[in-house]
């Protein structure tokens, strides 16, 4: 496979934004809001952490300047909140949640390589494009943030964003970086959830 990295992270882009806008959806679905206010949680969990990426990296907000992502979120929120809650399985939004985490991790790392900035700030561009719209989400549905549960999250971001950017910048051929980060991020999250797997807590004193 010799497959471009800049075609892989078309579809990593599109993946993110389509889990993570099921996710937003869906859980303005379980708040029992209307269609509208589904395609508005689908946006700012899709497009939270890829806004704050771009502004840090200079880069016109992708969003702004091409209007098929705002499409797709609105699609996936309606087909999300037409499916009655009763079909979804309980934990659907923490699997979708961790399928777009692991994406955007890589993703996000990628964009800030290609536009020019070193390994660890293209590291911490990955978590924050991963990050960020699933704290936006829970905040605005007024639900614990995910950052404040004990299951590892934003370690499997760092994961991916890391295990990307450290096989990229020692020239291993796409689309393997990327395929790897995505793997891993979303293995190391998927394991968390599945059996609540957690770093050391602080002591407390």
């Amino acid at each position: 496979m010799n497959l471009p990295i800049e075609s892989l992270f078309v579809w990593l882009n599109l993946a993110g934004i389509s889990v993570f806008a099921a996710s937003g959806a869906l859980a303005a679905a379980r708040q029992r809001l209307d269609f509208i206010g589904a395609c508005f949680f689908a946006l700012i969990t899709a497009a939270g952490g890829g806004t704050l990426r771009d502004l840090l990296i200079d880069a016109p907000v992708f969003w702004m300047i091409d209007a098929k992502p705002v499409i797709l979120c609105c699609i996936v929120a309606v087909l999300v909140w037409a499916i009655p809650l009763r079909w979804w399985p309980e934990r659907a939004l923490e699997w979708l949640d961790a399928a777009g985490l692991a994406a955007f991790s890589v993703y996000g790392a990628g964009k800030a390589l290609e536009a020019g900035f070193p390994p660890v700030p293209a590291i911490a561009a990955g978590v924050t494009t991963a990050c960020l719209g699933g704290i936006i989400r829970d905040i605005t549905a007024g639900v614990p943030s995910v950052l404040m549960r004990r299951e590892i999250y934003v370690t499997a971001a760092l994961f991916a964003a890391f295990l990307f950017v450290l096989l990229t910048t020692i020239n291993v051929p796409a689309p393997w970086p990327s395929a790897a980060g995505f793997l891993a991020g979303f293995v190391l999250r998927g394991a968390a959830i599945r059996w609540q797997l957690t770093l050391p807590s602080h002591r407390g004193h």
